[in-house]
């Protein structure tokens, strides 16, 4: 079972879709926004929650202040639990699920966003993830964050020119590795 843990929509249970994902566990979640509220703060912020799955991290993100969020999700069936979620925490307003894939999202999107999930199926290569982080440079704000969640066994992720990396913490078999926008040499 998957729940908000904490904010606007504490409590709520999320609906998980069968054999399609593997949701971000709640003791993961918890240690990423303790994370980003070390060095943040995220009244405000434009979230893209990319490979979003349940939807739980860009649904937790808007019950802790964050102004909007794009759940982007490939899977229909995925997607379809996430508008469910959205209407359980009824966040309509706020949430918005996108049914396509992360690179055709982020080949017409503009951005900017203030902070980015990206937690993919741990089978993506890191080499996918490397291109999707290249993608999504141009449509990040000033100093925004990005969190990179992978499996402990995947290999490293070349960082594109834009990024940079602040903190990489291991929990079981995930690796979250958080990310900053930052300003590209002259």
């Amino acid at each position: 079972m998957t729940r908000i843990i904490a904010g606007e929509f504490r409590g709520r249970r999320l609906g998980v879709p069968a054999d399609t994902t593997r949701p971000t566990s709640d003791r993961v979640r918890e240690a990423v926004f303790s994370m980003l509220g070390a060095r943040t703060d995220l009244d405000g912020v434009r979230v893209a929650d990319l490979y979003a799955g349940t939807g739980a991290l860009g649904i937790e993100a808007v019950s802790r202040g964050a102004e909007s969020s794009v759940l982007v999700e490939a899977d229909r069936r995925a997607a379809k639990v996430i508008a469910d979620n959205i209407a359980v925490c009824q966040a309509g307003r706020r949430v918005r699920v996108v049914g396509r894939s992360v690179e055709s999202f982020l080949a017409s999107t503009a951005g900017p966003f203030d902070l980015v999930f990206i937690d993919p199926p741990y089978d993506v290569t890191s080499d996918d993830v490397a291109a999707v982080l290249t993608m999504l440079v141009p449509a990040l704000a000033e100093d925004a964050w990005v969190v990179v969640e992978r499996g402990s066994r995947s290999g490293p992720v070349e960082l594109p020119v834009g990024l940079e990396a602040v903190v990489d913490k291991k929990y079981g078999d995930s690796v979250v590795h958080l990310l900053q926008r930052v300003d590209s040499p002259s």
